[in-house]
């Protein structure tokens, strides 16, 4: 089992790790800072301890030592403090005498360098001398020059903290205070990590909460929480990662959403197509067969019907096909648009007088209504007269005997409005946003005739998109529907 596979026991370790390094580091640097201070706090003290014993004694006369005044004097200080160790030096640093006991003195020489520095007056607390009863070891000090009338004798170089400071520092360091500011520091660290522990469990809260929401997102589990509940505005980087979970979520069900729609629609049009090329097909299979088994059996007028016949068919098939090429092509990225500047109102007229028989075939009233100032309209004309083709087409196939069908312009400042109304027999509400989908029939029984593929609307509405306009609808049932689109008005532009 891994103990760190969680975002708040890694911090938690973490947390812990510093607390203890922190501990560890904060007790070593006070345990030093105080003995620090109390060398600086000795050595003030003693600065002019070793001066005040000169002026008292004379230790040296000539070369030779006064042992007399010399014993006297070790004899006073261990009496008044037993930690100071007292070492007279010649004046290059030799050890001529010294307090401490036989055996114990390792050096034979003291560096004056440091001693110098202390007897000038230029000095920084604590100044740490050579301790003669150490090869390596050094200590705080006190010192003075021992001159007469001829110049530099020699030195008198005093350890404030000798072996004896040494046995009471080691017993400081085992006493009850320290003790209990040790348990003090502890405490505090531990009441440090606790509080601490606490705050990255509220923290990491919400990060659990995200995660638990996420996992049940991922699984699909119905009646988990799918969505981070937020209030307001986003107010640090755990609300900015929900935001963006929730938006992300919200964007993967829309996706799904239009995948299932389009394998729906996709399964919807493979069934149409199927129909629509079935149906023609097997009528065109059918009399091709009559006519090959009866031919002798048939009349003229007879193998001239079937004839006509399959010959409708075969059209029937080829304008299917052709305008499921046509919408293929449209929504790849093949087509280019061929824009240029074309007047409206004259592709109006071409369009009305192409469907007039048909219409007076029908005994329906083709009209247009438009203005003298139209202006010139900005586009694809093969595409645009298209739309106008199959837009026509459908009201001519809505539209009953006795009815009219009317084709107006209404020109604005960018876009040229065009209109096609008819009476037919409308469109219900609840079908008029299916009515652009490829293969939409209103006749739900798939009834009308096979001529009818569903593709004319579809076609239209993709021509549109690509130049960057729409295409509306409005119907009312047994009064007639409009359809309204627009055409980029021609802006010329000065050199």
């Amino acid at each position: 089992m891994n103990l760190f596979n969680t975002l708040y026991r890694k911090m938690a370790a973490v947390l812990l790790g510093l607390v203890f390094i922190t501990g560890v580091v904060f007790y070593f640097l006070v345990g030093y800072a105080a003995e620090m201070y109390q060398q600086e706090v000795a050595q003030k003290l003693n600065t002019d301890l070793a001066r005040n014993i000169i002026h008292e004694h004379k230790l040296l006369t000539g070369k030779q030592v006064n042992q007399a005044a010399l014993k006297d004097l070790f004899h006073d200080l261990m009496v008044i403090n037993p930690a100071i160790e007292v070492y007279l030096l010649d004046s290059g640093g030799k050890i001529l005498a010294y307090s401490a006991p036989e055996g114990h003195v390792k050096r034979q020489q003291v560096d004056l360098e440091v001693i110098k520095r202390f007897v000038s007056g230029s000095r920084s607390y604590p100044l740490l001398g050579d301790d003669p009863r150490s090869a390596q070891r050094h200590k705080v000090f006190s010192a003075a020059e021992i001159r007469d009338e001829h110049g530099l004798e020699g030195y008198l170089y005093i350890i404030l903290a000798g072996e004896a400071w040494d046995s009471v520092i080691e017993l400081v360091r085992g006493s009850y205070i320290l003790k209990f500011t040790a348990a003090l520091l502890v405490a505090g660290l531990l009441l440090v990590l606790l509080f601490g522990l606490l705050g990255f469990f509220v923290i990491t809260g919400r990060l659990r909460k995200l995660t638990g929401i996420m996992s049940a997102y991922r699984q699909g589990k119905p009646d988990e929480l799918k969505r981070y509940p937020l209030q307001g505005r986003p107010s640090d980087e755990v609300d900015q990662l929900a935001l963006s979970f929730n938006q992300m979520a919200d964007r993967i069900d829309r996706q799904l959403a239009e995948l299932r729609s389009n394998d729906a629609k996709r399964r919807e049009m493979i069934a149409n197509v199927s129909h629509d090329l079935r149906t023609p097909l097997t009528s065109l299979h059918g009399y091709i067969e009559t006519l090959l088994l009866k031919e002798k059996d048939l009349s003229e007028a007879e193998r001239k019907q079937y004839l006509a016949i399959t010959n409708n068919q075969s059209k029937q098939l080829i304008n299917l096909v052709s305008e499921l090429f046509e919408l293929a092509k449209l929504d790849s990225c093949e087509t280019l648009l061929d824009v240029e500047p074309f007047s409206l109102s004259e592709l109006i007229q071409d369009v009305l007088q192409k469907f007039e028989l048909d219409a007076r075939r029908r005994n329906i009233t083709l009209s247009s209504d438009y203005g003298q100032d139209i202006p010139f309209a900005y586009g694809d004309i093969g595409l645009i007269q298209r739309v106008l083709d199959n837009l026509l087409q459908n009201a001519l196939r809505h539209t009953p005997e006795g009815g009219a069908i009317t084709l107006s312009l209404d020109a604005g400042a960018e876009n040229i409005s065009v209109r096609v109304a008819d009476t037919g027999c409308g469109i219900p509400e609840e079908d008029l946003p299916s009515i652009f989908d490829r293969f939409y029939r209103q006749e739900k029984s798939r009834q009308s005739s096979a001529s009818n593929a569903g593709l004319g609307l579809a076609i239209a509405k993709r021509i549109l998109d690509l130049h960057g306009t729409g295409i509306s609808v409005s119907s009312y049932l047994r009064k007639g529907t409009t359809f309204v689109f627009q055409v980029p008005v021609y802006q010329k532009t000065g050199l």
